[in-house]
């Protein structure tokens, strides 16, 4: 394994952020060390992203997964709003990104007053990531409907961007409805990035139409490509895309040069980064790696 310096501040250009290791655990994907890490070895992954100029870190939700999923979603999920916080408190610049919370299982004002602290404690950087969700099991056991799901995640994106950043927030919808009421504190963002997850057409049309952004998961390079072919984006549209391989810039630099490059070429404006590692060290070389060769 080659040597890589202590520290450096090199500025990434494309913008590259990380799936954050040992918070999400995916079969065939996610290291031996990741199952018994703690929060300071993800503190320690997320002080090196912060310090070398990543975009942002991730953490998704899930409360409860059906054990007949865990062989295709994995099994663990640490709450996102209980990491971050900690998180927050070890870092300086590097963004947050749920990815994602799942709208249905909150009322709107639930998240702008959890996240819209979460965005005080930060010092504005949230990203609120979020889908509509798919597992029938998680919404039967927590009583949340699922069917129209579609609908009521769309007024509550409407209901959100009315209140993230509002101490008297008033809206309303077809679903959500409420003024008079006073959350405090709130987002200092004047305006929350709220991106859309999913891995469907429908999931980038409801992000070009109600959100900043789309990060889809389990979708294609030549899919995205397509469907963001279809839309119309606005300006300043985030398009978040992973490489269709992870990335060795330690033993394959130029190979991880090219993986990155075409991610952009199929619509990426950040490239979220996951790499092929055996420790804790390894995973913090690769960050110094990547770093170096996307500032070259």
């Amino acid at each position: 394994m080659s040597a890589v310096p202590a520290k450096t501040t090199a500025k990434l250009s494309p913008r590259i952020s990380i799936a954050t290791p040992v918070v999400t655990m995916f079969p065939g994907v996610s290291a031996d060390w990741e199952i018994d890490a703690s929060i300071q070895e993800i503190a320690r992954v997320a002080e090196t992203a912060d310090r070398l100029g990543f975009h942002h870190l991730t953490c998704s939700e899930h409360i409860a997964l059906p054990a007949a999923e865990q062989a295709r979603r994995g099994a663990r999920y640490w709450d996102p709003l209980a990491t971050f916080g900690y998180l927050a408190a070890r870092t300086q610049r590097i963004r947050l990104a749920t990815n994602v919370l799942v709208l249905g299982y909150h009322h709107p004002l639930e998240i702008a007053k959890r996240y819209g602290t979460l965005d005080k404690v930060s010092n504005g950087r949230l990203i609120l990531g979020v889908g509509v969700g798919s597992l029938k099991e998680e919404f039967d056991l927590i009583g949340a409907p699922f069917e129209d799901r579609g609908v009521r995640g769309d007024d509550a994106l409407r209901a959100l961007r009315a209140a993230l950043s509002v101490s008297e927030p008033a809206y309303h919808g077809e679903f959500y409805s409420f003024d008079g009421m006073v959350v405090d504190p709130c987002a200092v963002q004047p305006r929350v990035p709220v991106w859309i997850g999913g891995r469907t057409l429908r999931s980038l049309r409801r992000a070009v139409n109600l959100a900043d952004g789309w990060a889809p998961f389990n979708v294609s390079l030549p899919q995205a490509r397509e469907w963001l072919g279809r839309c119309d984006l606005p300006r300043d549209f985030e398009v978040v895309l992973g490489p269709a391989h992870r990335l060795d810039p330690l033993n394959e630099p130029d190979r991880a040069r090219e993986l990155i490059a075409e991610t952009v070429a199929h619509g990426a404006t950040i490239v979220s980064a996951t790499f092929r590692h055996d420790s804790l060290q390894h995973y913090l070389e690769n960050l110094h790696a990547l770093a170096e060769l996307n500032a070259g």
